[in-house]
């Protein structure tokens, strides 16, 4: 009888696919109970992490110092692959086109929004195209003045601008970019109309101020500390809710009474959207057991930045959602479009 009927099963092919299932099943059983082991090690390749500014920025340096601190924790080769031009076009669009495996990640700040949302077809989205993996630091910007503007303080300022509404000017990188939309946001604050005066180089920005031919700025705290230290710019505030420990003696402009004057920048680290929650939350964890090192945080704070080891991947993705509805108004209300 068994024989017969093992012979019937045979001839339905019924067997084969009973052994079939029971070797699927036994195949699976350790993954089973081990559900990270079905998904793989990670990395085991090199990963590289695109900047889309050139060498010597604030972005490249933080993804630098943080691809340091990857490169000893995964034993992995970490390469910065810088990407410039056309505003950040070329970097972002690479990160947001780039496979969802965790290999390919992005330095970003804010000119990632500001440039797709100067743009009429841009060749990338800004945040839809990407995960939030960790926020890395935040760089305080600072209202610097010409010393030919005989105040000292950032409330005698506010009310020197305030009489002299239509006179003054500020000037910023070029139409579109982060200091120009800095500059807006103040200007907006004070409640005056000002001329936006923008440059090409940092340098030539300095000798107008220097010379009284631009009456203001908000740049990065790492641009104007050697000319405010030099005392060839005054720094009336930081951008800040809080003094900056670079400069403790600068008030803060929340201090003034302008708290809707705040605005900072800030860089992070994202991953092309569909990237595995796995690979994005071991990413984060040990990005902020690098931010956490207290030579990590001296190294940021010699250029003027502060690192941020308690973001989450959830709470990046939410400061970069606020930040693109705010500088979208800004932008909207402000008529201002790329050169």
């Amino acid at each position: 009888m068994a024989a017969t009927y093992l012979l019937r099963l045979m001839a339905t092919g019924a067997l084969r696919r009973a052994i079939l299932a029971s070797t699927l099943l036994l195949a699976a059983a350790p993954c089973m109970a081990n559900p990270s082991s079905a998904l793989g090690e990670y990395p085991v390749r090199p990963i590289r992490i695109v900047v889309a500014s050139s060498p010597g920025t604030a972005d490249d340096f933080f993804a630098r110092s943080l691809g340091d601190e990857l490169q000893a924790f995964y034993r992995q080769r970490v390469i910065i692959e810088n990407r410039s031009g056309a505003g950040g076009l070329i970097g972002n669009a690479l990160v947001s086109r780039a496979n969802a495996d965790g290999y390919t990640l992005g330095m970003v700040g804010v000119t990632r929004i500001i440039t797709e949302l100067l743009r009429e077809e841009p060749p990338y989205r800004a945040l839809a195209d990407i995960v939030g993996v960790a926020h890395v630091a935040s760089i305080t910007n600072v209202l610097v003045v010409s010393r030919a503007i005989p105040v000292r303080t950032p409330r005698r300022f506010v009310s020197y601008a305030r009489v002299r509404v239509g006179e003054l000017n500020y000037a910023s990188l070029g139409t579109g970019s982060a200091s120009h939309l800095a500059g807006e946001v103040f200007t907006r604050a004070l409640g005056i109309d000002a001329v936006h005066v923008p440059f090409t180089r940092l340098t030539d920005a300095f000798v107008e101020l220097g010379l009284g031919g631009v009456h203001y700025a908000v740049l990065t705290l790492p641009a104007v500390m050697g000319p405010v230290s030099e005392g060839r710019l005054r720094a009336l505030a930081v951008m800040t809710r809080q003094r900056s420990p670079a400069l403790p003696d600068v008030p803060a402009i929340a201090e003034v009474g302008l708290p809707e004057a705040q605005i900072d920048r800030w860089s992070g680290i994202v991953a092309p959207k569909g990237t595995p929650r796995r690979i994005v939350e071991q990413l984060h964890g040990d990005i902020v057991r690098g931010l956490r090192k207290a030579a990590l945080r001296r190294r940021f704070v010699s250029q003027g930045a502060e690192s941020t080891p308690e973001s989450t991947p959830d709470g990046f993705m939410r400061l970069m959602q606020e930040e693109y509805l705010r500088y979208e108004a800004v932008i909207r209300e402000g008529g201002i479009r790329a050169d």
